[in-house]
Protein backbone atom coordinates (compact mmCIF):
# COMPACT_ATOMS: atom_id res chain seq x y z
CA UNK A 1 0.00 0.00 0.00
CA UNK A 2 0.67 3.87 -0.65
CA UNK A 3 0.51 6.18 2.30
CA UNK A 4 0.36 9.54 1.47
CA UNK A 5 1.20 12.48 4.27
CA UNK A 6 0.49 16.05 3.29
CA UNK A 7 1.19 19.10 4.83
CA UNK A 8 1.50 23.05 4.28
CA UNK A 9 -2.05 24.51 4.27
CA UNK A 10 -3.09 27.23 6.07
CA UNK A 11 -4.72 30.90 6.03
CA UNK A 12 -2.89 33.14 3.56
CA UNK A 13 -3.74 36.91 2.28
CA UNK A 14 -4.81 37.33 -0.98
CA UNK A 15 -1.84 37.92 -3.57
CA UNK A 16 -0.19 35.42 -0.93
CA UNK A 17 1.81 32.30 -1.21
CA UNK A 18 1.83 28.83 -0.12
CA UNK A 19 3.53 25.74 -0.59
CA UNK A 20 2.00 22.23 0.01
CA UNK A 21 4.06 19.24 0.56
CA UNK A 22 2.76 15.40 -0.17
CA UNK A 23 5.17 12.19 0.97
CA UNK A 24 4.11 8.74 -0.26
CA UNK A 25 5.84 6.27 1.84
CA UNK A 26 7.37 3.15 0.65
CA UNK A 27 10.06 2.24 -2.14
CA UNK A 28 8.40 2.46 -6.05
CA UNK A 29 9.95 0.46 -9.03
CA UNK A 30 7.19 1.14 -10.83
CA UNK A 31 6.02 4.62 -12.86
CA UNK A 32 3.88 6.72 -11.00
CA UNK A 33 2.07 9.65 -11.18
CA UNK A 34 1.24 12.04 -8.47
CA UNK A 35 -0.73 15.27 -8.23
CA UNK A 36 -2.89 17.14 -6.42
CA UNK A 37 -6.92 17.38 -6.57
CA UNK A 38 -9.01 20.65 -4.59
CA UNK A 39 -12.54 20.55 -3.48
CA UNK A 40 -14.67 24.11 -2.51
CA UNK A 41 -17.58 23.28 -0.24
CA UNK A 42 -20.62 22.52 -2.80
CA UNK A 43 -18.25 21.88 -5.50
CA UNK A 44 -16.58 18.67 -7.17
CA UNK A 45 -12.91 17.32 -7.04
CA UNK A 46 -11.33 18.65 -9.46
CA UNK A 47 -7.39 18.50 -10.83
CA UNK A 48 -4.93 21.03 -10.21
CA UNK A 49 -1.60 19.62 -10.98
CA UNK A 50 0.06 16.43 -12.21
CA UNK A 51 3.74 15.13 -11.97
CA UNK A 52 5.17 12.03 -13.07
CA UNK A 53 8.21 9.97 -11.68
CA UNK A 54 9.32 10.88 -14.93
CA UNK A 55 9.20 14.84 -14.49
CA UNK A 56 6.29 15.29 -16.64
CA UNK A 57 3.49 18.22 -15.59
CA UNK A 58 0.03 19.36 -15.98
CA UNK A 59 -1.45 22.05 -15.03
CA UNK A 60 -4.82 23.35 -14.55
CA UNK A 61 -6.09 25.94 -17.25
CA UNK A 62 -7.06 27.92 -13.97
CA UNK A 63 -3.58 27.50 -12.36
CA UNK A 64 -1.39 27.91 -14.61
CA UNK A 65 1.27 30.93 -14.31
CA UNK A 66 0.33 31.04 -10.68
CA UNK A 67 1.01 27.55 -9.35
CA UNK A 68 4.07 25.09 -10.08
CA UNK A 69 4.35 21.03 -9.58
CA UNK A 70 7.53 19.29 -8.40
CA UNK A 71 8.66 16.20 -7.45
CA UNK A 72 11.55 14.69 -5.51
CA UNK A 73 12.24 11.69 -6.77
CA UNK A 74 14.58 10.13 -3.99
CA UNK A 75 11.95 11.41 -0.80
CA UNK A 76 9.11 10.26 -3.44
CA UNK A 77 7.58 13.59 -2.38
CA UNK A 78 5.40 16.30 -4.78
CA UNK A 79 5.08 19.95 -3.58
CA UNK A 80 2.59 22.47 -5.30
CA UNK A 81 3.58 26.24 -5.04
CA UNK A 82 0.61 28.46 -5.07
CA UNK A 83 1.40 31.94 -5.64
CA UNK A 84 -0.62 34.84 -6.44
CA UNK A 85 -3.60 33.12 -4.51
CA UNK A 86 -7.50 34.30 -4.63
CA UNK A 87 -10.07 33.69 -2.58
CA UNK A 88 -10.98 31.36 -5.42
CA UNK A 89 -8.21 28.50 -4.64
CA UNK A 90 -9.66 28.13 -1.08
CA UNK A 91 -10.71 24.45 -0.71
CA UNK A 92 -9.41 21.14 0.58
CA UNK A 93 -6.49 20.49 -1.10
CA UNK A 94 -6.01 16.49 -1.54
CA UNK A 95 -2.77 14.54 -2.55
CA UNK A 96 -3.09 11.81 -5.07
CA UNK A 97 -0.88 8.95 -5.86
CA UNK A 98 -1.27 6.12 -8.68
CA UNK A 99 0.53 3.95 -10.45
CA UNK A 100 0.95 4.32 -13.80
CA UNK A 101 -1.34 2.10 -16.19
CA UNK A 102 -3.05 1.08 -13.18
CA UNK A 103 -6.81 2.60 -11.89
CA UNK A 104 -6.23 2.53 -8.16
CA UNK A 105 -6.33 6.07 -6.68
CA UNK A 106 -4.31 6.62 -3.26
CA UNK A 107 -5.24 9.66 -1.38
CA UNK A 108 -3.91 11.94 1.48
CA UNK A 109 -5.88 13.44 4.26
CA UNK A 110 -6.32 16.83 2.55
CA UNK A 111 -4.81 19.75 3.73
CA UNK A 112 -7.30 23.05 4.05
CA UNK A 113 -6.26 26.19 1.84
CA UNK A 114 -8.36 29.82 2.69
CA UNK A 115 -7.38 32.58 1.12
CA UNK A 116 -8.84 35.65 2.77
CA UNK A 117 -8.21 39.38 3.70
Amino acid sequence: QVQLVESGGGLVQPGGSLRLSCSASGRFFDSYVMGWYRQAPGKQRDLVATVTSGGSTNLADSVKGRFTISRDIVKNAVYLQMNTLSPEDTAVYYCNFRFFGDTRDYWGQGTQVTVSS
